[in-house]
Formats: structure tokens, C-alpha cells, sequence
């Protein structure tokens, strides 16, 4: 029989990446400001050549397919020619995030096997501590000095990076990232050629990241977390400029984004909130920024109108860990010119809508099975699936999904007729009190939008009739003066009666996870005693 046709084999594998963005744009920038304040610059032609003899390294070294090199870093153009060089000799890259507790470090390098840890000179007194407690890493590798472990450039350097790519296939394991374990041990999160391909490929879209060869993105989002939103994939099949900066102060980010032009940058709200502080300050502005992708939590309605004032398009996003991390994007609406600002801004708010490949639904808090409407009204446990949802965790042996394929991904929200997604809590903070449910996400919210205000986050307290009562708990501005009544009367019209806390408690802290996201466990655990004054 005769064949009609086929079209040609290409695994959907990670190296395309860097042979396009090599190839075809060859000398677009990659700029660096390092913690020591120097610069660098590659392109990346450079990249794919150090990735090539970084994996010649590797190889020399005895790591092969499926070993994981791990690294522990900030943004930085070597961390980049590590995504590449790491997968390049068949291992998986392992990005380790260094604001995690010791115990969890110790189990994260220890459960991933990792053979190679690449790692910043200012994290050399983490590695100092744990070494003796990684047991399985047998080379260390310092990104920019070689005063405790050999430099890297000096320990590619004798290689040509005159070799071959691994041959893999599209659904081998390319990189490894863990969970920040608020409950229990950090999971491991196993993403694939083909998945990883796919997310990059979406991410593409205007409606996500909106790259083309132009772009200038300047990440804060830090690339050990959740594959830093998937940026040095994309990144690299669109071409654009990076401009990379291993610290995070406002004012370098504000003078790198000046001077280098950059046009899109991506951050969790408190780095946004640091950028605003720092810009009311100095008179500071972002003249050539076009795109802001908020993601981590929920931003703020103030954030999103200032941006937007200032002409910048916002993608306020939504997704995790498990999700590559792409779920949702705030894309712009049919009706986008017809409506107001403040409609606008409203539709911003939101999580946005799933780009194609994501489908959600939401199930009944109560019973995990019913499936609720799509109606803009009823909340419930949000599930997901897609090609680049988790189907099981690293070394699990039960999938950590249902039979036909959705993950529970412990957020709470709603979603509208058009498929946009509001987020309203997460299961486990999610207050109920007298049989209705109250959004600490939105409480905590509004709560940041007074300008005293530097931090709110809201907990349920036992209440002998409503089972639950919201606390408030705040931290003022520097210097700010605010009382309890003052915060009521600010939230009074902004959210319903009975959302209203019952109390306002003002503390100079609230405690956070290793990922800077609030952790509502601590905070209840350090106001375990706490009573609410009309129940003594």
C-alpha cells in the first residue's frame, strides 16, 4: 500500500531551545550585574557554546543520562548555561532553593540523588554547613570564585565545547524542582522534554509572556523557583534580551531596567511593592517597561492600577509548582476597549484564563466529587490537568491525581462563564464561619490597600457559635501611625459585613515560608493562645 505522507521526526527536546536561539539569534545580549556589582556580558551564541562545554565537563566527570546536577544560585548568566548544559549531557537539572530550612536542604539534595552541585560564592556558607549531611554529591563547582571549590569558568575551561548533545526522548526527565513543603517533606516535581517544550511553546503568546526577538526581560522571579515561570525556556525559543541581576535591590533593578531598556519583567507583588517604594523615593521610573507578570500570590488591586496608569500592560498569572508552572494568564477580554479602567483593572484582579492545553474546574469544598458551576459566584477546591501537569511526584508510588487526570491544587477560587479564574483562598486558610466561607486572600487584600498598611494576613480563630471569626493580623509602615478601628472603618464598604474581622492585631512581623509567601501555619502556631475577646 501506498503512503499518503508523513512529516518528519523531532523530539520535542530542550537543546532546540538553545540551538535556535544560538543559531538564529546569535548575538542578542545576555547581561549580568553580579552581587559584587561588576557586569558581564554573553549572548547566546556564548551560552550554547558554555552549555556544549559544560556538558563535555560533565561527561568528563562520569555524569550521564539521568544523573541530576543540582545547582544553588540567583539569576545569573552562568546559572542560564546551566539549564542547557546540565540537560545536555542526559541529566536533569535539580534547582535548589537556598532559603530553605537546613532539614529541608539536607532532604531535598539527599531524596533527588544529586552527583553535582554548581552553587554562588555568597551561598558558600550553606554549603559549608550541609556537606557533611549531602550525601550523595560527589562535585562541587562555585559559579564565580575558586577560593573554596573550583570557578566555573575554570573548570569548562579546558573543553572546546566541540561535542553532541545526548540523545533523549521527548518524555525523558529534564529538571527537577521541589515543593516548599509547608506540610510534611518538600515533593519533588519531575518535568519533561516534551512537557517543559509544550509550556515554552504557550508561553509564547500575548496573552502570556508576549516575547518576540525584541523583548527585553529583566526576571526577579528567582530562577530555583518553579522553574522560574518557565522565562529561560521561552526565553530562549523567542531570542529576546536577559538582563539578569543576582541581587535584589529596587535600586539596581530600577537602574538595569532604565538603562538597558527592558521592556517586560516578573515578580511576586512584595518585589513590585519594594520597586514602588524605591521609585516614590527617588522620582525613579521604568520608562521602557511594557509588561509586568505578577505571579506567587494574589496582587493587590492598588498594584495593578498603578502599573496600568503607568502604561504597563499587566499578566497577572497564576500557577505552581506542579503546573510547569503556567495554569492561568490575565488575558484581555473581547470587550477589552470597551471597557472603563476601572472594569479594566477589575478583570486584571482576576487569575486570568487558561491558555490551551489547561483545563479547570472547581469541586465542592465539602465533599471533593461535585462539580460546581462555572457560574462567577460559587467557590470551590480548584483542580487542574493539562501536558504539563504533574501526574505523580518524584519517587511516589500513587499518581497525585484523579483516575481521569485532575490534581487537586489546594487553592480555593471561582471561575466565570468565560473561563476566568478568581483565587479566594487556599483550602487549608479558607475560613468558615457559620457554615459560609470568608477569603483571607481577599480580606488580606483589601487590607494592603491603605497606605499605612506594609503587610496584613488573616487567620480563623475558634468561635463558640460561628465555629470561625477572622483575626486581622497587621504590620504598619515604617513610622505609621494606625489603630484597630481605623483598619475597620478603611475595610467598611470594601468587603461584606460578616467578612468584617473581629479583631485587628498589630505585630512587628508576620512569619513567612522559604518561598517568602505568608505562612498562615507558623502564624497560627505562634497565636495558638490567642481568644477572641467576646468568647472569654
Amino acid at each position: 500500500m501506498q503512503a499518503l505522507g508523513a512529516m518528519q521526526d523531532w523530539d520535542l527536546t530542550v537543546s532546540h531551545l538553545i540551538d535556535h536561539a544560538a543559531r538564529e539569534h546569535t548575538r542578542r545580549e545576555i547581561v549580568t550585574h553580579w552581587a559584587d556589582g561588576s557586569e558581564t556580558r554573553t549572548d547566546w551564541a556564548g551560552i550554547r557554546r558554555d552549555a556544549l562545554k559544560m556538558t563535555q565537563a560533565l561527561r568528563a566527570a562520569g555524569i550521564g543520562k539521568g544523573d541530576r546536577i543540582a545547582t544553588l544560585a540567583m539569576n545569573h548568566s552562568r546559572h542560564l548555561v546551566t539549564w542547557y548544559g546540565a540537560v545536555g549531557v542526559g541529566g536533569i537539572l535539580h534547582t535548589i532553593n537556598p532559603r530553605l530550612f537546613d532539614d529541608q536542604l539536607e532532604y531535598i539534595a539527599n531524596h533527588a540523588e544529586d552527583r553535582v552541585l554548581l552553587y554562588d560564592a555568597a551561598f558558600q556558607g550553606v554549603v559549608d554547613k550541609m556537606k557533611s549531611k549531602w550525601t550523595t554529591i560527589e562535585h562541587y563547582i562555585c559559579f564565580d570564585s575558586g577560593e573554596h571549590s573550583p570557578a566555573f569558568e575554570d573548570w569548562i575551561g579546558p573543553y572546546d565545547g566541540d561535542t553532541n548533545w545526548a540523545e533523549v526522548d521527548e518524555r525523558d526527565p529534564c529538571m527537577l524542582c521541589y515543593t516548599s513543603g509547608t506540610t510534611g517533606h518538600p515533593k519533588g516535581v519531575l518535568y519533561e522534554h516534551r512537557s517543559t517544550m509544550l509550556h515554552a511553546i504557550s508561553g509564547l503568546q500575548p496573552a502570556l509572556f508576549d516575547f518576540q526577538a525584541s523583548s527585553v526581560m529583566l526576571p526577579v522571579v528567582p530562577m530555583f523557583h518553579a522553574a522560574s515561570w518557565g522565562l529561560p525556556w521561552a526565553g530562549a525559543a523567542a531570542g529576546i534580551k536577559f538582563v539578569y541581576s543576582a541581587v535584589n535591590d529596587p535600586k539596581v533593578l530600577c537602574d538595569l531596567m532604565a538603562r538597558e531598556g527592558v521592556t517586560h519583567s516578573a515578580g511576586v507583588p512584595t518585589v513590585w511593592l519594594a520597586m514602588f517604594q524605591h521609585m516614590d523615593a527617588t522620582g525613579e521610573t521604568l520608562p521602557t517597561l511594557k509588561q509586568a507578570i505578577i505571579g506567587g500570590s494574589a496582587a493587590p488591586r492598588f498594584m495593578i492600577e498603578r502599573l496600568m496608569k503607568a502604561g504597563v500592560r499587566v499578566a497577572h498569572a497564576w500557577g505552581m509548582t506542579e503546573t510547569s508552572p503556567i495554569g492561568t494568564t490575565g488575558a484581555e477580554p473581547a470587550n477589552w476597549d470597551e471597557l472603563s479602567f476601572d472594569e479594566q483593572v477589575s478583570v486584571k484582579a482576576k487569575q486570568g484564563v487558561p491558555p490551551f492545553g489547561v483545563e479547570l474546574r472547581c469541586v465542592d469544598l465539602d465533599d471533593m466529587t461535585t462539580v460546581l458551576p462555572r457560574d462567577g459566584e460559587t467557590s470551590g477546591a480548584l483542580q487542574i490537568r493539562g501536558p504539563w501537569v504533574i501526574k505523580r511526584y518524584f519517587k511516589a508510588e500513587e499518581d497525585a491525581v484523579t483516575p481521569d487526570g485532575w490534581f487537586d491544587t489546594g487553592d480555593v477560587g471561582i471561575l466565570y462563564p468565560d473561563g476566568t479564574l478568581q483565587l479566594t483562598d487556599r483550602t487549608k486558610d479558607v475560613i468558615k464561619s457559620g457554615g459560609e466561607w470568608i477569603s483571607s486572600v481577599e480580606l488580606e487584600n483589601e487590607a494592603v490597600a491603605h497606605p499605612a498598611v506594609a503587610e496584613a494576613a488573616a487567620i480563623g480563630m475558634p468561635h463558640p457559635k460561628w465555629d470561625e471569626r477572622p483575626v486581622l493580623f497587621v504590620v504598619k509602615k515604617g513610622g505609621a501611625e494606625l489603630s484597630a478601628d481605623e483598619v475597620l472603618e478603611f475595610l467598611s464598604g470594601r468587603i461584606a459585613k460578616w467578612w468584617m474581622p473581629d479583631a485587628v492585631e498589630f505585630v512587628d512581623e508576620i512569619p513567612h515560608t522559604a518561598t517568602g509567601k505568608i505562612s498562615k501555619k507558623d502564624l497560627r502556631a505562634q497565636f495558638a493562645d490567642y481568644v477572641l475577646a467576646d468568647t472569654e
